[in-house]
């Protein structure tokens, strides 16, 4: 008899570090296993998620490093502590057999134990230490704590791990069960990823002449028109126009001087995230000198990582006002 559950009703003891989901309950192509507690629950409308789909190799995580999948679009996150008694197999295969019951097709399912979770180089004994594995997994995007601390940790001495896709009318739906065995007891980890385009056209554009306002105000104005694409400093071509309105802001008023300032949400680490707005703050400068003929003297480029957030890095729109470009004056 299967013991999985779907829309089960099951309180929720909210765990800190992660954000409780709105009303409802279970995933409903996803469910949950008999008897396990829902302990904490996090929604995103729309993010960049890395799914492992194959064994992967420890420590590394670029973007070309060999068991990965990237996928973008609507991600469902979902804690829940698993019953004493019944083993990491039997949930994996519980989970299993009813996703397939839903259209769900098997990408890849590992586990730690046996060595299946990563490349083994030739002649070397498969790895079977779990925190590897763990660590990989707690880091694509890091996952928020639980009961005060990392995912990773909750892997203490094995980890399985599940992969499945099925393609719906509302995209293509990925799933992930991650299930941890250790001193925390047992633990299963599901994300529910719906691939799907990113809703565009939801940033202001500002002219010049609303910059003007801004800044005689408040001696500064957030701009979220000038774009880079994911983990890179490039200025994309989609900015020129509001490149072109800063220009003209500073041709308006010879006595103007700007500081540049570049802004990234939480994500990642701090050290990264100041060297990467740095760069891209240096990258709107170049853009406005050797595109528009500004005088170098009159703008300086600073970064400020996430330490300057405007709104919550709990959410992906918190996190879209913390990724901004702002012109503050300069005396």
């Amino acid at each position: 008899m299967s013991r999985f559950l779907f829309l089960a009703a099951a309180s929720c003891l909210l765990a800190s570090g992660v954000p409780a989901a709105g009303a409802g309950g279970e995933h409903p192509l996803v469910g949950r296993y008999e008897g396990s507690d829902r302990v904490a629950a996090a929604t995103t409308e729309y993010d960049e998620v890395r799914l492992i789909s194959g064994p992967i190799r420890e420590g590394a995580q670029a973007a070309d490093a060999p068991g990965w999948t990237r996928v973008e679009g609507r991600s469902e996150l979902y804690y829940y502590r698993l019953p004493t008694g019944r083993s990491s197999l039997e949930v994996q295969r519980n989970y299993e057999a009813s996703l397939s019951a839903n259209g769900f097709q098997r990408v890849f399912s590992c586990a730690t134990s046996d060595g299946t979770c990563y490349i083994t180089r030739e002649g070397r004994v498969p790895d079977t230490a779990p925190y590897g594995f763990a660590l990989a997994f707690d880091a694509a995007p890091e996952l928020p704590k639980l009961d005060g601390d990392f995912i990773r940790n909750f892997f203490g001495t094995n980890a399985r791990h599940l992969l499945m896709r099925a393609e719906r009318p509302d995209g293509t739906v990925w799933a992930s069960v991650t299930i941890a065995e250790g001193s925390h007891g047992p633990h299963a980890f599901v994300r529910v990823v719906t691939a799907k385009a990113m809703e565009t056209g939801r940033i202001a554009f500002v002219d010049a002449r609303q910059m003007e306002q801004a800044i005689a105000k408040d001696g500064r104005v957030s701009l979220y028109g000038i774009l880079f694409d994911f983990d890179r400093d490039a200025v994309k071509p989609e900015s020129a126009p509001t490149i072109a309105e800063i220009a003209g802001l500073l041709r308006a008023d010879p006595a103007l001087k700007l500081e540049v300032v570049g802004h990234t949400d939480a994500k990642g680490g701090a050290q990264y995230n100041l060297d990467l707005s740095q760069r891209r703050a240096r990258n709107v400068v170049k853009a406005l000198v050797a595109g528009h003929g500004i005088d170098p003297s009159r703008l300086e480029a600073r970064g400020a990582g996430a330490n300057e957030p405007v709104a919550s890095n709990d959410s992906e729109e918190g996190r879209a006002r913390n990724r901004r470009v702002e012109l503050v004056r300069r005396s």
